[in-house]
C-alpha cells in the first residue's frame, strides 16, 4: 500500500536525452539524484548535459536548494534504487527489455516509491506484467526536452493503483510541471499520436508535390503552431465561433471541418522516396546549423515563449481578481 511520504530521493535509471533532462530538472528542483547507466561515459556525459542545461534552467528559475552537487552516479541500479521515493525511468523502448527492467526495479526499490516510466509508446500494463508491486508503476511521459517543455502525461497500467496516479499528478504540478491524465491506455499516449496525425498529413501533402518541407515547417509554425502554444484546439475553435462560441462554430464551421477531414491523405507508409525527399528538404531548411545550434536555437526561443505566457496568465488573473472585487451594478 503506497504511503503519501515526501518525495526528496529521485533515481534516474537511464541517462541519455531524456533521463539526463529529467536529471538536470530534479536538480534544479532541489531534490538528490542518484542517476544510474551501464553505457561507457554515461557520467561523464550526464553531467556535461546538466551543466549546459543549468543556464536554461536558471532564466526558468532554480529552486532554493537547487545543486548540481546533489547528484550521484552508479552503474549499479539496485544502489541507485535503495533509497528511492520516485524512481524516472528511461530505458530502450523494447518490450522484453522493459518488462525485466521494471521487475528488477521493483525488487530493489522500497515499496513505497513510485516508479514512473518515460516509455513514449509501450503501455504500462505490458511494462509492469511482471512486479510483485504493479500498483506503484505509473507512466510518467514527458514532452522533449523535459527540462524546458511542461507537459507530463500520467497513465495508468491495469494494475497501477489510483492512488498512485493521484501523487503522481500532485508530484509533477508540484515542480512546475503540466501533468494530464491519459485515463485510458493507447499506443503512443496522446501527444505522440497527435503529432503522428499532423505529420502524417504533412508527409502525404509533400508527396502529393503541395508543398515543400521548408513550407510545411512553416505553415506550422507560422500559423496554427503558434495559436497552440498559447491555447488548445478546442478554445481556439470556442473563439473561432465569434461571440457565439463553440456553440455556433459547431452548428455552421464543423460541417466544412468535416469534409477537410474526409479529404485528409490516406499515407499507410514511409516510401524511400518520400523519405529522402524529407531528409533532402531538412538539410536545405537547417543549412549549416548543426544540431547542438538547432537545439539551443528552438530552447531560446521556447524558453521566450514559455516567459510570454507565464507573464500573460499572471496578467490575466490578476485582471480577473481586480475584476472580482469590484462592486456589482444594480
Amino acid at each position: 500500500m503506497l504511503k503519501n511520504k515526501q518525495i526528496r530521493n529521485i533515481a534516474i535509471v537511464g541517462t541519455g536525452a531524456i533521463g539526463a533532462s529529467w536529471a538536470a530538472l530534479y536538480l534544479a528542483r532541489g531534490f538528490n539524484v542518484t542517476a544510474t547507466d551501464p553505457a561507457t561515459n554515461a557520467e561523464a556525459n550526464l553531467r556535461k548535459f546538466i551543466d549546459a542545461a543549468w543556464k536554461d534552467l536558471t532564466v526558468i528559475g532554480l529552486s532554493p536548494n537547487a545543486s548540481r552537487e546533489h547528484l550521484q552516479f552508479t552503474t549499479d541500479m539496485k544502489k541507485a534504487l535503495a533509497d528511492a521515493d520516485l524512481v524516472q525511468e528511461n530505458g530502450p523502448e523494447r518490450q522484453d527489455f522493459k518488462i525485466k527492467l521494471f521487475a528488477d526495479m521493483d525488487a530493489a526499490t522500497p515499496e513505497d516509491s513510485i516508479i514512473a516510466s518515460s516509455s513514449s509508446g509501450l503501455t504500462m500494463s505490458v511494462m509492469q506484467s511482471a512486479c510483485r508491486h504493479p500498483e506503484r508503476c505509473v507512466i510518467g511521459h514527458p514532452f522533449n526536452p523535459p527540462h524546458v517543455i511542461p507537459l507530463v502525461e500520467i497513465v495508468a497500467g491495469e494494475k497501477t493503483s489510483p492512488r498512485t496516479v493521484e501523487q503522481a499528478i500532485s508530484f509533477y504540478a508540484s515542480i512546475g510541471k503540466k501533468p494530464i491524465h491519459v485515463r485510458k491506455e493507447v499506443v503512443g499516449h496522446v501527444a505522440n499520436r497527435l503529432q503522428a496525425a499532423l505529420y502524417r498529413e504533412i508527409v502525404y501533402l509533400i508527396e502529393q508535390g503541395v508543398l515543400d518541407v521548408t513550407d510545411a515547417d512553416a505553415a506550422v509554425c507560422w500559423g496554427p503552431g503558434l495559436r497552440w502554444g498559447v491555447m488548445g484546439p478546442s478554445l481556439l475553435f470556442h473563439l473561432g465561433g465569434g461571440q457565439g462560441g463553440i456553440q455556433h462554430f459547431m452548428e455552421h464551421l464543423s460541417g466544412p471541418l468535416a469534409t477537410w477531414s474526409k479529404d485528409l491523405g490516406k499515407l499507410t507508409e514511409f516510401s524511400p522516396e518520400v523519405k529522402q525527399t524529407i531528409i533532402e528538404g531538412v538539410q536545405n531548411e537547417a543549412g549549416d546549423r548543426s544540431i547542438d545550434e538547432l537545439e539551443r536555437e528552438r530552447d531560446a526561443m521556447l524558453l521566450e515563449l514559455l516567459a510570454t505566457r507565464s507573464k500573460g496568465e499572471k496578467e490575466a488573473q490578476a485582471a480577473m481578481s481586480r475584476g472580482a472585487k469590484q462592486p456589482v451594478s444594480a
